[in-house]
């Protein structure tokens, strides 16, 4: 009965997300929405986990999939996001982005499709990863 329940549970936090785009809006409110569904940015230095120090684990926070462990969280003078050198295995998908002109790496929650930030090739070894994140994007449980 318990592995029952557990696997019951297990495939409702895999299952993807959609919801229409007012359900979206209203889910997450003004300034979420625009970063999460509308891959809006926002203001550098603004974050809520910029300087977060804590150990613990970061979620989607419109679907609350595990996204990035505290372990891979650095801080880089000069940039004003939350900063990851990889994320938890399989928990984002990336998309081609040329909206500003050049092509950079949009990332998603797999879960939901939620806009988080970014991803660059030129973070810390040995994955060489940079994952500029919207706090916005994220929620947080400390440890």
């Amino acid at each position: 009965m318990v592995l029952k329940s557990f696997l019951l549970v297990f495939c409702l936090i895999a299952a993807e997300i959609e919801h229409t785009d007012s359900e979206w809006r209203a889910l997450l409110g003004r300034e979420r929405y625009n970063v999460m569904r509308r891959k809006a940015t926002e203001r550098a230095y603004s974050g809520l986990y910029l300087n977060e120090k804590r150990s613990g684990t970061y979620f989607c926070a419109a679907c609350s999939a595990s996204l990035f462990s505290s372990k891979d969280k650095y801080i880089l003078p000069g940039c004003g996001w939350a900063l990851f050198s990889q994320s938890i295995l399989k928990s984002v998908v990336y998309k081609e982005d040329w909206s500003l002109q050049f092509k950079r790496y949009e990332v998603l929650c797999r879960r939901c499709e939620s806009h988080l930030g970014h991803v660059f090739h030129d973070g810390p070894p040995p994955k060489n990863l940079r994952y500029t994140i919207n706090s916005m994007s994220l929620k947080f449980a400390a440890e």
